[in-house]
């Protein structure tokens, strides 16, 4: 049967990351919060950590983990910054297809990911479909010993227009659908690209861009695995994200509500703490039975895949859930703060956009419950089969 505690080693964990959060990311984090991008340092510091190549290959430079510990990284961090935590899971979900691709090209670019010398972009999303990446148009026709890719992708979170590759999904066979879709590692710097910063409520640093790519040229060496086998990469890369996401936005929940707690002890109101009327305390009672809930749906989630269990169905419910609860104890945990918790001195309504962010990105609430309907009723509540 499931113990509900870590291993000695995974509290280890915890314990370091939270050190290195407080010490390292807090004094800093209200002035990184509007930018767009994370400083280098900081993503250097994160990989001289080893928190970048967790569940990676050590001879890459990668750490051997689990992906609880992945959860316990993400959670740890989003406490304090509500960008930097998303680092750990970019990189290894970014990893994971890279890992696809011949020895020349994880050589030359996993280590440098790892150490955090560098950004990789996921790029799936496009202007025309978001959650049915299987409908995207972005094409990649080959020439020769070159691929030519033409379209455009958007919300691609690239740190401030700073990454140095992408990981492009695009089509080879339009008449395949989903197993038409190849990925492909493209620098950056190569000709025929465009990009441009889009503007998002929250999460700032993430830099999210739209990518235009105009007939740009890609080596057949830098194609990861064979032609069609892009779809697959894609959702093994993001299954564990989904519930390191739920946990980054739990993460900020409990910050938010720890914060909450020691200013109802000390609010008066009427001649008391506002911590004594049941509006108040009622509300704080529901917001820590939430999280803790939605942790734990999130963790067991992480649990199953480490044991090579089934756990699709987890990991939606996960996603849905942990960022919804977090959302709305956020929420009302700015409330609680009064006229103040709206203000830009306090925390509260900056965690409000970062969160209101996490319940779209890797798969919108409606997605994940369409997941969770398919795996316990079956391909019969499928809309469109």
């Amino acid at each position: 049967m499931l113990g509900f505690s870590f291993s000695e080693e995974q509290e280890m964990l915890r314990t370091m990351v939270r050190d290195f959060a407080r010490h390292e990311l807090a004094p800093t984090v209200k002035e990184r919060a509007n930018l767009d991008g994370i400083p280098r340092d900081i993503l250097r510091k994160v990989g001289d950590l080893g928190l970048l190549g967790l569940n990676l290959p050590e001879e890459y430079g990668g750490t051997k983990a689990d992906w609880v510990s992945l959860g316990i990284v993400a959670e740890e961090l989003a406490k304090v910054d509500s960008c930097v935590c998303a680092l750990p899971h970019q990189v290894v979900g970014c990893g994971l297809t890279l890992m696809q691709g011949k020895p020349e090209v994880i050589r030359n670019w996993l280590p440098r990911l790892i150490r955090g010398e560098i950004m990789m972009a996921q790029c799936i999303t496009e202007p025309s479909c978001g959650s049915d990446a299987a409908a995207m148009q972005c094409r990649a026709v080959r020439e020769g010993d070159k691929y030519y890719i033409t379209g455009e992708k958007t919300s691609i979170s690239t740190f401030g227009l700073e990454v140095e590759s992408a990981l492009v999904f695009a089509k080879t066979d339009p008449t395949k659908g989903a197993r038409g879709i190849t990925a492909f590692l493209v620098p950056m710097d190569s000709p025929g690209i465009e990009v441009s910063l889009l503007k998002h409520t929250g999460v700032k640093q993430y830099g999210a861009a739209s990518i235009i790519f105009d007939h740009v040229p890609v080596p057949v060496e830098n194609r990861l695995g064979e032609e069609g086998a892009g779809f697959g990469f894609m959702l093994t890369g993001l299954d564990f994200i989904r519930a390191s996401v739920g946990l980054e936005a739990l993460g900020g929940a409990q910050a938010a509500l720890e914060e909450t707690i020691t200013w109802v002890k000390e609010r008066n109101a009427f001649g008391r703490p506002i911590a004594k009327y049941e509006g108040v305390s009622f509300k704080i009672a529901e917001a820590a039975t939430l999280i803790d809930a939605a942790r734990l749906l999130c963790y067991r989630a992480l649990w199953l895949k480490d044991q090579g269990l089934p756990y699709i169905k987890e990991i939606a419910m996960c996603k849905w859930f942990a960022t919804n609860t977090a959302f709305d104890v956020v929420h009302d945990c700015l409330l609680l703060h009064g006229h103040v918790g709206y203000s830009e001195e306090f925390p509260m309504e900056q965690r409000l956009r970062d969160v209101m962010g996490l319940q779209i990105t890797d798969g919108t609430q409606q997605i994940h419950k369409m997941v969770i309907a398919r795996e316990i009723i079956g391909k019969e509540s499928l809309p469109y089969r």
